[in-house]
Protein backbone atom coordinates (compact mmCIF):
# COMPACT_ATOMS: atom_id res chain seq x y z
CA UNK A 1 0.00 0.00 0.00
CA UNK A 2 1.71 3.19 -1.21
CA UNK A 3 -1.21 5.55 -0.74
CA UNK A 4 -1.28 9.29 -0.11
CA UNK A 5 2.46 9.90 -0.40
CA UNK A 6 2.43 12.81 -2.88
CA UNK A 7 4.33 10.60 -5.34
CA UNK A 8 4.71 12.32 -8.72
CA UNK A 9 6.89 9.82 -10.63
CA UNK A 10 7.72 6.12 -10.45
CA UNK A 11 10.77 4.38 -11.89
CA UNK A 12 10.12 1.95 -14.71
CA UNK A 13 11.88 -0.76 -12.65
CA UNK A 14 10.17 -0.01 -9.32
CA UNK A 15 8.25 -3.31 -9.31
CA UNK A 16 10.77 -5.48 -11.11
CA UNK A 17 10.75 -9.13 -10.03
CA UNK A 18 7.68 -8.91 -7.74
CA UNK A 19 6.02 -11.89 -9.39
CA UNK A 20 4.07 -12.91 -6.25
CA UNK A 21 2.59 -9.44 -5.54
CA UNK A 22 -1.22 -9.71 -5.53
CA UNK A 23 -2.46 -6.28 -4.36
CA UNK A 24 -0.99 -2.87 -5.18
CA UNK A 25 -2.40 0.51 -4.25
CA UNK A 26 -0.99 3.78 -5.62
CA UNK A 27 -4.15 5.69 -4.70
CA UNK A 28 -4.29 9.39 -3.83
CA UNK A 29 -0.86 10.37 -5.11
CA UNK A 30 0.12 13.00 -7.67
CA UNK A 31 0.71 10.68 -10.59
CA UNK A 32 0.05 12.04 -14.06
CA UNK A 33 1.80 9.25 -15.96
CA UNK A 34 3.32 5.82 -15.44
CA UNK A 35 6.39 4.52 -17.28
CA UNK A 36 5.74 2.04 -20.02
CA UNK A 37 5.41 -1.61 -18.86
CA UNK A 38 5.93 -0.73 -15.19
CA UNK A 39 3.60 -3.62 -14.26
CA UNK A 40 5.09 -6.16 -16.68
CA UNK A 41 6.62 -8.38 -13.91
CA UNK A 42 3.47 -8.51 -11.73
CA UNK A 43 2.35 -11.95 -12.88
CA UNK A 44 0.15 -12.58 -9.79
CA UNK A 45 -1.50 -9.16 -9.57
CA UNK A 46 -5.17 -9.42 -8.60
CA UNK A 47 -6.06 -5.81 -7.76
CA UNK A 48 -4.59 -2.42 -8.69
CA UNK A 49 -5.87 0.82 -7.18
CA UNK A 50 -5.08 4.06 -9.04
CA UNK A 51 -7.89 6.22 -7.62
CA UNK A 52 -7.17 9.80 -6.64
CA UNK A 53 -4.61 10.38 -9.42
CA UNK A 54 -5.29 12.50 -12.49
CA UNK A 55 -3.53 11.16 -15.59
CA UNK A 56 -2.53 12.92 -18.76
CA UNK A 57 -4.33 10.71 -21.27
CA UNK A 58 -1.96 11.50 -24.11
CA UNK A 59 0.61 9.34 -25.85
CA UNK A 60 2.35 8.50 -22.58
CA UNK A 61 -0.83 6.72 -21.48
CA UNK A 62 -1.24 4.67 -24.65
CA UNK A 63 0.52 1.61 -23.19
CA UNK A 64 -1.63 1.80 -20.02
CA UNK A 65 -4.77 2.08 -22.16
CA UNK A 66 -3.82 -1.12 -24.01
CA UNK A 67 -2.71 -2.91 -20.80
CA UNK A 68 -6.07 -2.21 -19.13
CA UNK A 69 -7.81 -4.00 -21.98
CA UNK A 70 -5.57 -7.05 -21.68
CA UNK A 71 -4.97 -7.55 -17.93
CA UNK A 72 -6.91 -10.02 -15.82
CA UNK A 73 -6.41 -7.83 -12.76
CA UNK A 74 -9.19 -5.70 -11.26
CA UNK A 75 -8.19 -2.08 -11.78
CA UNK A 76 -9.90 1.02 -10.45
CA UNK A 77 -11.06 3.70 -12.86
CA UNK A 78 -8.22 5.79 -14.28
CA UNK A 79 -9.37 9.42 -14.58
CA UNK A 80 -7.95 11.91 -17.07
CA UNK A 81 -6.95 15.49 -16.33
CA UNK A 82 -6.01 16.19 -19.95
CA UNK A 83 -5.97 16.75 -22.86
CA UNK A 84 -8.96 19.08 -22.72
CA UNK A 85 -11.25 16.77 -24.71
CA UNK A 86 -10.71 13.96 -22.17
CA UNK A 87 -10.75 15.99 -18.96
CA UNK A 88 -12.61 14.18 -16.11
CA UNK A 89 -13.26 11.20 -18.38
CA UNK A 90 -12.03 7.65 -17.89
CA UNK A 91 -8.96 6.42 -19.75
CA UNK A 92 -11.05 3.52 -21.05
CA UNK A 93 -13.27 6.05 -22.85
CA UNK A 94 -10.41 7.37 -24.99
CA UNK A 95 -11.25 6.38 -28.55
CA UNK A 96 -7.82 5.91 -30.13
CA UNK A 97 -4.17 6.90 -29.84
CA UNK A 98 -3.03 5.60 -33.19
CA UNK A 99 -2.71 8.93 -35.01
CA UNK A 100 -1.53 11.18 -32.21
CA UNK A 101 1.11 8.78 -30.92
CA UNK A 102 3.32 8.47 -33.96
CA UNK A 103 5.57 11.02 -35.53
CA UNK A 104 8.33 10.86 -38.11
CA UNK A 105 11.92 11.98 -38.38
CA UNK A 106 14.85 12.03 -40.78
CA UNK A 107 18.16 10.64 -39.54
CA UNK A 108 21.46 10.34 -41.37
CA UNK A 109 21.88 6.78 -42.64
CA UNK A 110 24.96 7.05 -44.84
CA UNK A 111 27.39 9.72 -46.01
CA UNK A 112 28.92 9.48 -49.48
CA UNK A 113 32.30 11.28 -49.52
CA UNK A 114 31.82 13.19 -52.74
CA UNK A 115 29.93 16.11 -54.25
CA UNK A 116 26.97 15.71 -56.58
CA UNK A 117 24.35 17.74 -58.41
CA UNK A 118 21.62 15.22 -59.24
CA UNK A 119 20.37 11.84 -58.10
CA UNK A 120 18.07 9.48 -59.98
CA UNK A 121 16.73 6.08 -58.91
CA UNK A 122 15.52 3.06 -60.87
CA UNK A 123 14.55 -0.58 -60.33
CA UNK A 124 16.00 -3.43 -62.35
CA UNK A 125 15.55 -7.17 -61.75
CA UNK A 126 14.07 -6.59 -58.31
CA UNK A 127 17.03 -4.49 -57.18
CA UNK A 128 17.16 -0.77 -56.47
CA UNK A 129 19.83 1.42 -58.07
CA UNK A 130 20.78 5.08 -57.84
CA UNK A 131 22.62 7.16 -60.47
CA UNK A 132 24.51 10.16 -59.13
CA UNK A 133 25.99 12.95 -61.28
CA UNK A 134 29.38 14.08 -59.97
CA UNK A 135 30.74 16.96 -62.08
CA UNK A 136 33.89 17.54 -59.99
CA UNK A 137 34.89 13.86 -60.26
CA UNK A 138 33.62 13.63 -63.86
CA UNK A 139 31.57 10.57 -63.01
CA UNK A 140 28.09 9.22 -63.19
CA UNK A 141 28.23 6.88 -60.20
CA UNK A 142 25.71 4.02 -60.14
CA UNK A 143 24.98 2.63 -56.66
CA UNK A 144 23.17 -0.56 -55.70
CA UNK A 145 21.28 -1.31 -52.49
CA UNK A 146 23.09 -4.01 -50.53
CA UNK A 147 20.49 -6.25 -48.86
CA UNK A 148 23.11 -7.72 -46.50
CA UNK A 149 25.01 -4.63 -45.37
CA UNK A 150 21.84 -2.53 -45.56
CA UNK A 151 23.47 0.40 -47.32
CA UNK A 152 24.18 1.71 -50.81
CA UNK A 153 27.37 0.47 -52.47
CA UNK A 154 29.16 1.26 -55.73
CA UNK A 155 27.96 -0.79 -58.69
CA UNK A 156 29.35 0.91 -61.80
CA UNK A 157 30.94 4.17 -62.84
CA UNK A 158 30.27 6.01 -66.09
CA UNK A 159 33.08 8.46 -66.77
CA UNK A 160 32.76 11.69 -68.71
CA UNK A 161 33.44 15.37 -68.32
CA UNK A 162 31.41 18.05 -66.57
CA UNK A 163 28.50 15.64 -65.99
CA UNK A 164 25.43 17.49 -64.69
CA UNK A 165 22.71 14.87 -65.05
CA UNK A 166 22.26 11.09 -65.08
CA UNK A 167 18.77 9.88 -65.95
CA UNK A 168 17.83 6.21 -66.10
CA UNK A 169 15.35 5.01 -68.72
CA UNK A 170 13.94 1.48 -68.75
CA UNK A 171 12.76 0.07 -72.07
CA UNK A 172 11.44 -3.43 -71.45
CA UNK A 173 14.31 -5.28 -69.79
CA UNK A 174 16.88 -2.82 -71.16
CA UNK A 175 18.39 -0.13 -68.92
CA UNK A 176 19.70 3.11 -70.41
CA UNK A 177 21.29 6.09 -68.67
CA UNK A 178 21.20 9.51 -70.34
CA UNK A 179 24.38 11.33 -69.30
CA UNK A 180 24.14 15.10 -69.80
CA UNK A 181 27.41 17.02 -69.99
CA UNK A 182 28.29 20.69 -70.26
CA UNK A 183 31.28 19.93 -72.51
CA UNK A 184 32.03 17.15 -74.95
CA UNK A 185 28.43 16.43 -75.81
CA UNK A 186 25.85 14.31 -74.03
CA UNK A 187 25.55 10.55 -74.43
CA UNK A 188 23.31 7.57 -73.75
CA UNK A 189 24.72 4.45 -72.11
CA UNK A 190 23.18 0.98 -72.07
CA UNK A 191 23.69 -1.76 -69.52
CA UNK A 192 25.53 -4.67 -71.14
CA UNK A 193 24.84 -8.01 -69.43
CA UNK A 194 27.96 -9.64 -70.89
CA UNK A 195 30.21 -6.86 -69.55
CA UNK A 196 28.07 -6.29 -66.42
CA UNK A 197 28.51 -2.56 -66.88
CA UNK A 198 27.16 0.41 -68.80
CA UNK A 199 28.66 0.96 -72.26
CA UNK A 200 28.14 3.88 -74.63
CA UNK A 201 25.07 3.33 -76.79
CA UNK A 202 24.70 6.58 -78.76
CA UNK A 203 25.58 10.26 -78.81
CA UNK A 204 23.20 13.20 -78.51
CA UNK A 205 23.72 15.94 -81.08
CA UNK A 206 25.90 18.72 -79.67
CA UNK A 207 24.24 21.22 -82.01
CA UNK A 208 20.93 20.75 -80.22
CA UNK A 209 22.00 20.51 -76.59
CA UNK A 210 24.75 22.89 -75.48
CA UNK A 211 23.99 23.51 -71.79
CA UNK A 212 21.70 20.77 -70.41
CA UNK A 213 20.00 21.61 -67.14
CA UNK A 214 17.36 18.89 -66.65
CA UNK A 215 16.32 15.53 -68.10
CA UNK A 216 12.73 14.34 -67.89
CA UNK A 217 11.48 10.93 -69.04
CA UNK A 218 7.82 10.23 -69.88
CA UNK A 219 5.48 7.96 -71.81
CA UNK A 220 2.53 8.92 -74.03
CA UNK A 221 0.30 6.24 -75.57
CA UNK A 222 2.91 3.54 -74.82
CA UNK A 223 5.62 5.50 -76.65
CA UNK A 224 8.73 6.58 -74.76
CA UNK A 225 10.28 10.04 -74.74
CA UNK A 226 12.69 12.16 -72.81
CA UNK A 227 13.24 15.90 -72.93
CA UNK A 228 16.41 17.84 -72.15
CA UNK A 229 15.94 21.42 -70.98
CA UNK A 230 18.74 23.59 -72.36
CA UNK A 231 19.72 26.66 -70.32
CA UNK A 232 22.17 28.32 -72.71
CA UNK A 233 21.35 31.67 -74.30
CA UNK A 234 20.92 29.89 -77.60
CA UNK A 235 19.32 26.89 -75.96
CA UNK A 236 17.09 24.54 -77.84
CA UNK A 237 15.18 22.29 -75.44
CA UNK A 238 14.53 19.07 -77.32
CA UNK A 239 12.24 16.03 -77.03
CA UNK A 240 13.74 12.65 -77.97
CA UNK A 241 11.71 9.55 -78.89
CA UNK A 242 12.50 5.83 -78.77
CA UNK A 243 12.22 4.10 -82.16
CA UNK A 244 13.13 0.55 -81.04
CA UNK A 245 16.73 1.10 -82.09
CA UNK A 246 17.65 4.24 -80.22
CA UNK A 247 16.51 7.72 -79.27
CA UNK A 248 16.27 10.35 -81.96
CA UNK A 249 15.40 14.05 -81.81
CA UNK A 250 11.65 14.34 -82.21
CA UNK A 251 10.67 17.93 -81.45
CA UNK A 252 12.41 21.20 -80.65
CA UNK A 253 10.30 23.06 -78.13
CA UNK A 254 11.56 26.65 -78.37
CA UNK A 255 14.73 28.70 -78.67
CA UNK A 256 16.42 31.54 -76.83
CA UNK A 257 14.66 31.10 -73.52
CA UNK A 258 17.34 29.58 -71.23
CA UNK A 259 15.12 26.77 -69.98
CA UNK A 260 16.02 25.57 -66.50
CA UNK A 261 13.62 22.65 -65.98
CA UNK A 262 11.04 20.47 -67.72
CA UNK A 263 8.22 18.69 -65.88
CA UNK A 264 5.85 16.19 -67.45
CA UNK A 265 2.40 15.88 -65.87
CA UNK A 266 -1.12 14.72 -66.52
CA UNK A 267 -3.72 17.48 -66.28
CA UNK A 268 -7.31 16.30 -66.52
CA UNK A 269 -6.29 13.22 -68.49
CA UNK A 270 -4.14 15.11 -71.00
CA UNK A 271 -0.35 15.08 -71.29
CA UNK A 272 1.47 18.36 -70.62
CA UNK A 273 4.98 19.73 -70.24
CA UNK A 274 5.84 22.71 -68.08
CA UNK A 275 9.04 24.51 -69.02
CA UNK A 276 10.57 26.95 -66.55
CA UNK A 277 13.04 29.59 -67.61
CA UNK A 278 15.34 32.32 -66.34
CA UNK A 279 14.01 34.73 -68.93
CA UNK A 280 10.23 34.27 -68.88
CA UNK A 281 7.38 32.85 -66.82
CA UNK A 282 6.82 29.07 -66.96
CA UNK A 283 4.93 27.96 -70.04
CA UNK A 284 2.57 24.98 -70.29
CA UNK A 285 2.65 22.86 -73.44
CA UNK A 286 -0.11 20.38 -74.25
CA UNK A 287 0.22 17.19 -76.29
CA UNK A 288 -1.76 17.32 -79.50
CA UNK A 289 -3.05 13.82 -80.34
CA UNK A 290 -3.43 14.63 -84.03
CA UNK A 291 0.00 16.10 -84.75
CA UNK A 292 1.58 14.10 -81.91
CA UNK A 293 3.55 17.14 -80.86
CA UNK A 294 3.53 19.55 -77.95
CA UNK A 295 1.85 22.88 -78.65
CA UNK A 296 1.74 26.04 -76.48
CA UNK A 297 -1.25 26.00 -74.17
CA UNK A 298 -0.90 28.61 -71.42
CA UNK A 299 1.52 30.07 -68.93
CA UNK A 300 1.85 30.59 -65.19
CA UNK A 301 1.69 34.38 -64.79
CA UNK A 302 3.73 36.54 -62.42
CA UNK A 303 6.30 33.80 -61.83
CA UNK A 304 9.51 35.05 -63.41
CA UNK A 305 12.90 33.47 -62.85
CA UNK A 306 11.73 29.97 -61.86
CA UNK A 307 14.57 27.45 -61.56
CA UNK A 308 12.48 24.31 -61.35
CA UNK A 309 8.91 23.01 -61.48
CA UNK A 310 7.93 19.75 -59.76
CA UNK A 311 4.48 18.15 -59.67
CA UNK A 312 2.85 15.83 -57.14
CA UNK A 313 -0.58 14.49 -56.24
CA UNK A 314 -2.19 14.48 -52.85
CA UNK A 315 -5.73 13.31 -52.07
CA UNK A 316 -6.50 13.20 -55.81
CA UNK A 317 -5.48 16.84 -56.22
CA UNK A 318 -2.68 18.03 -58.51
CA UNK A 319 -0.04 20.42 -57.16
CA UNK A 320 3.17 21.96 -58.43
CA UNK A 321 6.12 23.58 -56.67
CA UNK A 322 8.01 26.48 -58.23
CA UNK A 323 11.61 26.99 -57.06
CA UNK A 324 12.90 30.57 -57.09
CA UNK A 325 16.40 31.74 -56.16
CA UNK A 326 15.23 35.30 -55.56
CA UNK A 327 11.84 35.85 -53.98
CA UNK A 328 9.46 33.31 -52.49
CA UNK A 329 9.07 29.83 -53.90
CA UNK A 330 5.46 28.77 -54.40
CA UNK A 331 3.12 25.84 -53.98
CA UNK A 332 0.23 25.89 -56.43
CA UNK A 333 -2.89 23.74 -56.92
CA UNK A 334 -4.82 22.94 -60.10
CA UNK A 335 -8.43 24.12 -59.77
CA UNK A 336 -9.71 22.58 -63.06
CA UNK A 337 -8.90 25.77 -64.98
CA UNK A 338 -5.49 26.99 -63.86
CA UNK A 339 -2.85 26.71 -61.17
CA UNK A 340 -3.58 28.92 -58.15
CA UNK A 341 -1.21 29.70 -55.32
CA UNK A 342 -1.88 28.09 -51.95
CA UNK A 343 1.38 28.92 -50.18
CA UNK A 344 4.54 31.00 -50.50
CA UNK A 345 7.76 29.77 -48.87
CA UNK A 346 10.66 32.14 -48.10
CA UNK A 347 13.48 30.76 -50.21
CA UNK A 348 16.33 33.20 -50.76
CA UNK A 349 19.13 31.27 -52.43
CA UNK A 350 16.93 28.23 -53.16
CA UNK A 351 18.03 25.85 -55.91
CA UNK A 352 15.49 23.09 -55.37
CA UNK A 353 12.04 22.60 -53.85
CA UNK A 354 11.31 18.89 -54.07
CA UNK A 355 8.00 17.23 -53.11
CA UNK A 356 8.07 13.62 -51.91
CA UNK A 357 6.02 11.31 -49.71
CA UNK A 358 6.52 8.31 -47.42
CA UNK A 359 3.76 6.30 -45.71
CA UNK A 360 1.06 8.92 -46.37
CA UNK A 361 3.30 11.68 -45.03
CA UNK A 362 3.78 14.45 -47.59
CA UNK A 363 6.89 16.62 -47.51
CA UNK A 364 8.70 19.41 -49.32
CA UNK A 365 12.49 19.67 -49.18
CA UNK A 366 13.72 23.23 -49.75
CA UNK A 367 17.45 23.49 -50.42
CA UNK A 368 19.19 26.85 -50.13
CA UNK A 369 22.76 28.03 -50.70
CA UNK A 370 22.48 30.58 -47.88
CA UNK A 371 20.92 28.72 -44.98
CA UNK A 372 19.95 25.32 -43.62
CA UNK A 373 17.84 23.17 -45.89
CA UNK A 374 14.29 22.93 -44.64
CA UNK A 375 11.84 20.04 -44.70
CA UNK A 376 8.15 20.97 -44.61
CA UNK A 377 5.34 18.55 -43.80
CA UNK A 378 1.75 18.78 -45.00
CA UNK A 379 -0.76 19.78 -42.31
CA UNK A 380 -4.02 18.14 -43.35
CA UNK A 381 -6.11 20.35 -41.06
CA UNK A 382 -4.59 23.70 -41.98
CA UNK A 383 -4.09 22.66 -45.63
CA UNK A 384 -0.57 24.08 -45.75
CA UNK A 385 3.00 22.84 -45.41
CA UNK A 386 4.53 23.52 -41.99
CA UNK A 387 8.24 23.63 -41.17
CA UNK A 388 9.14 20.16 -39.86
CA UNK A 389 12.92 19.97 -39.64
CA UNK A 390 16.15 21.66 -40.70
CA UNK A 391 19.11 19.73 -42.08
CA UNK A 392 22.56 20.95 -43.01
CA UNK A 393 23.51 20.34 -46.62
CA UNK A 394 26.16 22.47 -48.32
CA UNK A 395 24.92 23.97 -51.58
CA UNK A 396 22.09 21.43 -52.09
CA UNK A 397 21.15 20.73 -55.70
CA UNK A 398 18.58 17.93 -55.52
CA UNK A 399 16.60 15.73 -53.15
CA UNK A 400 15.52 12.26 -54.29
CA UNK A 401 13.31 9.73 -52.51
CA UNK A 402 14.33 6.06 -52.64
CA UNK A 403 12.50 3.11 -51.07
CA UNK A 404 13.81 -0.43 -50.65
CA UNK A 405 13.45 -3.35 -48.21
CA UNK A 406 10.49 -1.58 -46.61
CA UNK A 407 12.75 1.31 -45.71
CA UNK A 408 12.51 4.87 -46.99
CA UNK A 409 15.45 7.16 -47.76
CA UNK A 410 16.10 10.45 -49.43
CA UNK A 411 19.37 11.52 -51.02
CA UNK A 412 20.55 15.10 -50.53
CA UNK A 413 23.07 16.02 -53.21
CA UNK A 414 25.61 18.72 -52.41
CA UNK A 415 27.61 20.83 -54.84
CA UNK A 416 30.22 21.74 -52.20
CA UNK A 417 30.13 18.92 -49.64
CA UNK A 418 29.33 15.29 -49.05
CA UNK A 419 26.24 13.66 -50.47
CA UNK A 420 24.02 12.56 -47.58
CA UNK A 421 21.45 9.78 -47.34
CA UNK A 422 18.72 10.34 -44.75
CA UNK A 423 16.35 7.64 -43.57
CA UNK A 424 12.70 8.40 -42.89
CA UNK A 425 11.67 6.73 -39.63
CA UNK A 426 8.38 6.44 -37.78
CA UNK A 427 8.58 7.07 -34.03
CA UNK A 428 6.08 5.73 -31.50
CA UNK A 429 5.77 8.51 -28.93
CA UNK A 430 4.18 6.20 -26.39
Amino acid sequence: FIEGNKIETISRNAFRGLRDLTHLSLANNHLKALPRDVFSDLDSLIELDLRGNKFECDCKAKWLFLWLKMTNSTVSDVLCIGPAEYQDKKLNDVTSFDYECTTTDFVVHQILPYQSVSVDTFNSKNDVFVAIAQPSMENCMVLEWDHIEMNFRSYDNITGQSIVGCKAILVGDQVFVVVAQLFGGSHIYKYDESWTKFVKFQDIEVSRISKPNDIEFFEIDSEMFFVIADSSKAGLSTVYKWNNKGFYSYQSLHEWFRDTDAEFLDIDGKSHLILSSRSQVPIILQWNKVSKKFVPHSEIPNMEDVLAVKSFRMQDNLYITLTRFIGDSRVMKWNSKQFVEIQALPSRGAMTLQPFSFKNNYYLALGSDYTFSQIYQWDGEKKIFRLFKEIYVQAPRSFTAVSTDRRDFFFASSFKGNTQIFEHIVIDLS
